[in-house]
């Protein structure tokens, strides 16, 4: 989109990046950072389509009345036939739980 203002400045991103703690080469940069400043344009863009205020705010796009609403489906539980399989692949496993070990905490700056 050329000539579109850029939210996402190389300084912005290169924050986010930094917070994030991500190492991405200099074309990886410039293509996120690009794409995410797409994005934006485009909320913008849906941003500005003008809408009826008596329009009802919707979660998805095909409202269902609550007489055609299908039910929900009850919950059947099933024992896995692998878990044995799986479970012999992990490290350590007691109990019936995997064993994770501890993941020391790294504070960033």
């Amino acid at each position: 989109m050329p000539g579109h203002k850029e939210d996402i400045t190389p300084e912005v991103f290169n924050h986010l990046v930094q917070l994030a703690a991500l190492e991405l080469e200099n074309s990886q940069s410039e293509y996120l950072r690009s794409e995410l400043n797409k994005q934006l344009a485009s909320i913008r863009e849906l941003e500005a389509i003008k809408l009826e205020e008596s329009l009802p705010a919707a979660s998805h796009g095909v409202p269902y009345p609550p007489e055609h609403k299908p039910a929900l489906r009850e919950d059947e539980w099933e024992t896995c036939p692998e878990a044995k399989a799986i479970t012999a692949q992990a490290p350590q496993f007691e109990d019936g739980y995997i064993i994770v070990p501890d993941i020391p905490h790294t504070t960033l700056e």
